[in-house]
């Protein structure tokens, strides 16, 4: 049996089992965005741990050093962002070629430290090791926040509003833009901007965790039509997603016009956007919205609601059956 029959996920649920009784009691383990170990009866810690590997995560030629840097950190701290927790330091493994260029590295470095800096995360160690080919970028987060308040998969409860903190599609856009070398308009640079230097929504998780009528939490990773499922299947539920409500900027607008792009099919599908996915209960929904727009200037984009039933999603566009060809992106 070769793994492409089975996929990613496949995979880890093969091994799952073998584990799940070695964990202690109060341990989250694989399931989730973070593992969650408690400390003591007030704090628990966040883990979390993300590999980047060129030809797969990232084009050498096509990323600058910089980029990449900010890139290998920020994918990380978007999922503590997604619990709702503060990172607190980070650990880097990296295998290089021995063809690397120091000056090559040093701008990769500056822009792990840009990121660290700007959220207060120390680099506390990790591994430095021989590739025989390609460069791999390995980073582990550590986060913690207040006991029992992390936000996790299997929170999401029946009639929920499913809500996401940005716009979707633009880093799917950019990588699209990439991939077939568009000529760089100020529309095309602004979706690669967004595909290479993704922003970690720690301060809005944090807010939306602060809330008990925000329950279940995740981080865009690999896109909507790929990252709600694993939800539904934690939590027990059903979804029913409205295209025409996803969140779609100028810019994408402008790109899928200019070469025949389904804007929607690709804000629902498209990966690496990592703004949050998170179910809100309709009682709590203004008072969430009020203060998130105070915060951050923006609001809230509601995009569907959880339904009881089998965990699947049923797409519409303005009300009417949706068919979603693109299923997000999945390895192997």
């Amino acid at each position: 049996m070769l793994l492409n029959s089975i996929g990613e996920f496949g995979f880890i649920e093969r091994f799952k089992p073998m584990f799940s009784h070695l964990l202690n009691s109060g341990q989250t383990g694989i399931g989730d965005d973070c593992a969650i170990i408690p400390v003591n009866e007030k704090e628990e810690w966040l883990v979390t741990t993300d590999l980047l590997v060129e030809g797969v995560h990232f084009l050498k030629d096509a990323i600058s050093p910089y980029q990449l840097g900010v890139k290998s950190m920020a994918v990380n701290l978007s999922d503590i962002a997604a619990m709702g927790g503060t990172p607190i330091g980070a650990f880097l493994s990296i295998a290089i070629p021995k063809d690397t260029e120091v000056e090559y590295l040093d701008e990769l470095m500056k822009g792990i430290h840009s990121v660290a800096e700007r959220y207060s995360v120390p680099l506390m160690g990790g591994d430095t090791t021989k590739s025989l080919q390609h460069l791999a970028i390995n980073v582990c987060i550590i986060g913690n926040c207040e006991k029992g308040k992390a936000r996790r998969r299997g929170m999401a409860k029946v009639g929920d509003l499913i809500c996401v903190s940005g716009n979707l599609g633009d880093s799917a856009a950019g990588l699209e833009a990439v991939l077939n070398k568009f000529p760089k308009t100020p529309a095309i640079t602004a979706l690669i901007d967004k595909h290479h230097t993704p922003t970690p929504r720690i301060e809005e998780g944090a807010l939306l965790s602060s809330y008990a009528g925000v329950h279940a939490m995740m981080d865009l990773s690999d896109g909507v039509a790929s990252d709600l499922p694993h939800i539904l299947k934690a939590s027990g539920c059903g979804a029913i997603i409205e295209v025409s409500h996803l969140p779609i900027s100028d810019e994408l607008r402008s790109a899928a016009e200019e070469y025949g792009w389904d804007c929607l099919s690709m804000a629902a599908a498209g990966g690496e956007d990592y703004e949050l996915l998170c179910t809100i209960a309709p009682s709590d929904f203004d008072a969430v919205n009020e203060a998130f727009k105070s915060n951050f200037s923006k609001e809230l984009s509601t995009i569907g609601f959880i339904t009881g039933g089998a965990s699947c999603i049923k797409w519409l566009d303005n009300g009417e059956e949706f068919n979603l060809g693109n299923v997000g992106f999945q390895h192997f």
